[in-house]
């Protein structure tokens, strides 16, 4: 990675745990979201669970930029 910060990310997914287990349920909800948007219609279930599920990656996302923050402010 050739910026500062993809070069934080790096090092975090190779020696954090913490950031590790962020990144792979980050993943999973985006296979998740990827599976709703295959299909041609959602029902209102699979409206509402495609909305909770963006906003638990977006969390996820924030508690990983939050440690990326504090390890390049370190």
């Amino acid at each position: 990675m050739s910026t500062p910060t993809g070069a934080i990310r790096a090092m975090l997914m190779a020696n954090n745990a913490e950031y590790q287990r962020l990144r792979t349920e980050h993943a999973h909800y985006c296979a998740l979201l990827d599976d709703l948007a295959s299909k041609r219609y959602l029902t209102d279930q699979e409206q509402l669970e495609e909305i909770r599920i963006k906003k638990i990656k977006l969390r996820l996302k924030d508690e990983m930029e939050t440690l990326v923050q504090r390890t390049g402010s370190a």
